[in-house]
């Protein structure tokens, strides 16, 4: 799978976000902060998760059926 320059920019901007997380934390900033800045890195990692499979699925799907694989022979 070939993984675009979408996917490669979300998770760097995830680093990122998680970097900041780790800063928070290690300036002792309050707990709701630092678990709203958790939850929103988790989130963008949830759907980064979705459009890779996603797109991976479609690949693969694509690929059967351009080899003639995706028939529906039984």
């Amino acid at each position: 799978m070939e993984y675009n320059q979408d996917m490669k920019n979300r998770l760097k901007r995830i680093e990122g976000q998680v970097r900041g997380v780790l800063r928070m934390m290690e300036e002792g900033k309050d707990c709701r902060e630092v678990i709203t800045q958790l939850t929103a890195s988790r989130s963008a990692l949830d759907r980064t998760i979705g459009l890779v499979v996603g797109t991976n699925l479609e690949q693969c799907l694509r690929e059967q059926f351009e080899s003639g694989n995706g028939s529906n022979e039984e």
